[in-house]
This record gives structure tokens, C-alpha cells and sequence, in this order.
């Protein structure tokens, strides 16, 4: 394993679902020897699938169990890939996976442009300033002209958008893509979906190659390219780190054309880790001491072994097995044994890791999503936030006595972070918020098989929730007497607002406007505790 913390390029894939992001999150394994053949994740995953009735769950969804982390080598570095799940079980951690990377590979249908849960990604993305790189995939099918597609980024997305490559017809009639920055085309040939595209490329657009290669479509593309370099902004490194521009390539994924320039195109200029800001200070990854936070729990249901893994986010310094860590929140040391890494469904114990790197330690239900560690010194990460959920449903019990279970059963299924946990101030009742509807049916099964407790989730007439706060103590109590029936703690104990309608949410704001009413809420409020 290359120790160097430069070396090291972590980021995340986005996209709407069916845009291809398993089958180029594939091929990028692929082309970093990670796998030997495509279809290989999805092997795996269906393997696991048989091992417990919540793979069973999941598999009738049609959704990703493999762990969210896969890390290969690619050109003297090694490339950390953090997958964002799509379809209906999509949720909160999937936007708390955004901020355990450097940058973002934001995958696009040609057909389809951009849809509504890229949107959501991106927005955390422009919230953090992540640099992101566009893949335009599909381009194999008829899809819409590629001009459009970039004005569509520009326009819903507002961030600016610069070609890298530019694809030479679509469809049945797809060439190849031309290079604007190399003044080179990449030749399209559909191939087995197992071989690596070996790049067959014609040096600029004048030379006599050219000619024989488009014939009579070459005066036209020449047209095209003159009337993108005139109308699109150049790729500027600057304003990509920044996250001010994308980047954009076209390609198709399933046939391999496309990902090499890319994957190359990434790690010349994707960033490397980044410094990371806590309460106190800011982290530089060159820093000796180990430190990191966690972004995510993730239970293993096997039923064999019913472990947590918690994903902490190294930021500095370099992790050796059998080191003792500082747990921040619980203010004592523990020893980290055997921390794992992932390739897809398969874990590994990794005996040294490095700064951008990810790591899965072994929780026994003392770590939470939030948590920081470092080698001594009292690190509070910042940046690791809860989400207002889009959901909301009362847990209705069946067995009145399993009370004590439900509770127990609820608040561990919160500390994972795909659900969030809301008591009322005025009565008991356990609302549950998510932000995908799966959410529930997950809760519900987890409940019976883990705990025993047999219970339904009914809807609830709340829109949307606010955490509310204000420097005025004695402002937030009248507020607080004021309107009991609409507040709630949440699961660290955090009041908050339940919204009826956006109305109802618009018109308490402008009533109380010492108050503030805020989206999302830092885990670093709960580690300070």
C-alpha cells in the first residue's frame, strides 16, 4: 500500500438512478485490477444476498447491499470510491457520504439530463464547495444534443460547465469522442464489456488520418469544436478545485469507451486530502497524529455475527493496527485492533492506512455517526450534519409491554443514521422521520427480527421539521410554551420544530424571527455534550 497521503484520491459517485453508476463504478474497478471481469460486484452481491432475511429484504427491493467502499490502485495512486445508493433506499447517509470525500464523479444519462435526486446530491456538494467532474454516459443510445445537456448542468445545477471531450455523433451513428484539451479523437469500437478500452486515438483534427477516418462528417465536426471553444469556458484546475466548474466527459459505460481518459484525466487533477475543519482548529492531512471522524454506521445483519461497522474518514496521520485512539465524545481511549477495508462485498483487515483513506471499526454500540478520534488531543470534527427528513410515520406498537424494547430497538436504529428518531413534548408518541420511504419497511423488519417487537409505522401530518435555537434563552422558552403541540426532541436531545405544511413552517418563522430555524443539524453539537 503507497503511504504518501498525496497519493491518495477519495471521492464519491452521484447520480439519479439508471444512470449507470454501478456499471461505471464497474468499470472503474476494472480498469484499477480490482475486479477481472464486469459482473463481478453484482456476483458477490447476490452471494451475500442468501445469508440472512434482511438480504432477502433488500434483494426484493432490488437495492445495493455492498459495502459503500472500494478502494484500488491506479497509476501510482490509490483511489478511494464511496458509493451514493440510488432508488428507494436512498437515504440520509447517502448525503452524509459527501462529506467523508475530496470530490465527487457525478454520472449524467444522455438522454435524460439531469433529475431530481441529482439535484439533492449536488446541493450538499455546492454546501461543502467539493469539486466535481461530469460523466455524460449512455452515449451509445439517442440521447439529447450534448450542447443542451451542458446548458441544462449550468442552468439547474449553477455551477459552470467546461467539455474535456466532446462526442462525435450518438446513438447507432456514435464515432468516438474528440479530445479539446489534447486535440485528439478517441475512436469508438463496441467490444466485449470485459476488455479494457485500449484508447485507439487520431492525432489532431487536420491530419490526413482524420480525413480517412470521418470522410465527409469531418468539415462538420471541425464546425462543432470551433463553435464549443467559442461558446464554452475553458477547463480551469482553479475553478474545478474550487467547485466553481465541472468538468464534463461522454462516454458509455457498458461499453468501457470513455472511462480511460476520465480515470486519467482524475488522477492528474482530482484533489488529494484535504484539511478538515473541527472546533478547535483545522486538521492538515500532513499532520503525524491520527485523526478522523465517523460518517456512517453500518449494521451487518448476518445473523452469525450482528456487528457494526463504523466508516471512519482518516484526516491526518496513519493508522497501524493495535494503535489506542481517543474517543472524543466518551473522553477515553480505546484500542483499535483489527480495522477493515472493502472492495465491493468483500472486507480485509488492513494492518496501515493513510490520511483520505476509509476504515471500518468494529462497534459494539459505543460510536455514533459524528463520533471524532484522534491520538490524544480533544478533536471535535465539524461537518457531519443531520438532514430534515421528507418522511414522517408514528411507530404504532402491537404488545403495549414491548414498550421498553421499542425504545431501546428505535434509538440504535437512529445511531446508524438512515432514520431519525422524534419524541413530542406534549405526548409519547415515537415518530420516526427518512428521507426514502424504504426506510420504514427496514425499521419495521429490523425491529421484529432484532428485538422482538412487533409494530406498524402510520402517517403523521408533519411536512417537514426545523431544529430551532435562539441566544435568547428566555425568547426560546416563551417560544417553547408557546407552541408544546409542535415540538419535539430528537434523538440527541435537540428540540425541534414539527412543520404541518410549508405554510404552517413560514408563517411560525415570521412570527418568531429571534428564532432561528435551521435544515440540518451538526453532529459536533452532540459531541460537545
Amino acid at each position: 500500500m503507497i503511504s504518501t497521503k498525496s497519493e491518495r484520491r477519495t471521492f464519491a459517485i452521484i447520480s439519479h438512478p439508471d444512470a449507470g453508476k454501478t456499471t461505471l463504478t464497474e468499470k472503474l474497478l476494472l480498469y484499477g485490477g480490482a475486479i477481472q471481469m464486469a459482473g463481478a460486484v453484482k456476483g458477490r452481491k447476490a452471494e451475500r444476498h442468501a445469508r440472512s432475511d434482511w438480504m432477502q429484504l433488500e434483494q426484493q427491493r432490488g437495492i445495493s447491499v455492498t459495502s459503500s467502499v472500494m478502494q484500488f490502485p491506479y497509476k501510482g495512486k490509490v483511489i478511494n470510491l464511496l458509493d451514493t445508493p440510488g432508488h428507494e433506499d436512498f437515504s440520509e447517509d447517502t448525503y452524509r457520504t459527501l462529506t467523508a470525500v475530496d470530490s465527487a464523479l457525478m454520472v449524467l444519462d444522455a438522454s435524460k439530463g439531469v433529475e431530481e435526486r441529482t439535484i439533492k446530491l449536488m446541493d450538499v456538494c455546492r454546501m461543502r464547495l467539493t469539486p466535481i467532474i461530469s460523466f455524460i454516459n449512455k452515449l451509445d443510445r439517442d440521447g439529447r444534443y450534448p450542447i443542451e445537456l451542458l446548458d441544462e448542468i449550468e442552468s439547474v445545477l449553477q455551477i459552470e460547465c467546461a467539455p474535456v471531450t466532446w462526442p462525435i455523433g450518438m446513438g447507432k451513428d456514435f464515432r468516438g469522442v474528440y479530445d479539446l484539451i489534447n486535440d485528439r479523437v478517441f475512436i469508438y469500437e463496441k467490444g466485449d464489456s470485459n476488455k479494457l478500452d485500449e484508447s485507439v486515438f487520431v492525432d489532431g483534427l487536420d491530419s490526413p488520418e482524420m480525413e480517412i477516418f470521418l470522410k465527409d462528417d469531418l468539415a462538420e465536426l471541425r464546425e462543432e469544436i470551433e463553435l464549443i471553444k467559442g461558446v464554452s469556458p475553458k477547463f480551469s484546475i482553479e475553478r474545478y478545485l474550487a467547485g466553481q466548474q465541472t468538468p464534463a466527459f461522454f462516454g458509455t459505460a457498458i461499453h468501457n469507451f470513455g472511462i480511460k481518459q476520465l480515470l486519467d484525466f482524475f488522477v492528474d487533477y482530482a484533489p488529494p486530502p484535504q484539511s478538515r475543519p473541527s472546533v478547535s482548529r483545522k486538521i492538515d492531512p500532513e499532520e503525524d497524529t491520527l485523526s478522523g471522524f465517523v460518517f456512517k454506521i453500518q449494521a451487518n445483519m448476518d445473523p452469525a455475527h450482528r456487528d457494526r461497522i463504523a466508516f471512519l474518514r482518516i484526516c491526518s496521520g496513519t493508522y497501524k493496527t493495535g494503535m489506542r485512539l481517543y474517543h472524543t465524545r466518551l473522553k477515553r481511549e480505546v484500542r483499535v485492533g483489527e480495522a477493515i477495508t472493502f472492495l465491493a462485498a468483500d472486507r480485509q483487515h488492513v494492518d496501515e492506512a493513510a490520511a483520505g483513506d476509509i476504515i471500518g471499526l468494529h462497534n459494539h454500540g459505543t460510536i455514533s455517526i459524528g463520533d471524532s478520534f484522534s491520538e490524544g488531543e480533544e478533536l471535535v470534527f465539524t461537518g457531519i450534519p443531520d438532514f430534515a427528513p421528507e418522511l414522517f410515520r408514528r411507530a404504532v406498537l402491537k404488545d403495549p409491554l414491548k414498550l421498553k424494547a421499542l425504545n431501546k430497538g428505535l434509538d440504535q436504529l437512529c445511531e446508524e443514521g438512515a432514520t431519525q428518531l422524534f419524541r413530542p413534548l406534549n405526548n409519547n408518541n415515537l415518530i420516526l422521520g427518512a428521507v426514502g420511504p424504504l426506510q420504514f419497511d427496514v425499521a419495521a423488519f429490523r425491529l421484529k427480527e432484532e428485538y422482538g417487537v412487533d409494530c406498524d409505522f402510520e402517517a403523521v401530518n408533519i411536512h417537514t421539521v426545523r431544529w430551532v435555537n435562539s441566544d435568547d434563552q428566555v425568547l426560546l422558552e416563551q417560544f417553547r410554551n408557546k407552541l408544546i403541540s409542535e415540538l419535539a426532541f430528537d434523538h440527541a436531545g435537540v428540540l425541534v420544530f414539527m412543520a404541518r405544511t410549508s405554510v404552517n413552517l413560514k408563517l411560525t418563522q415570521e412570527r418568531w424571527p429571534n428564532v432561528v430555524f435551521n435544515e440540518t443539524r451538526e453532529h459536533a453539537a452532540r459531541s460537545e455534550n
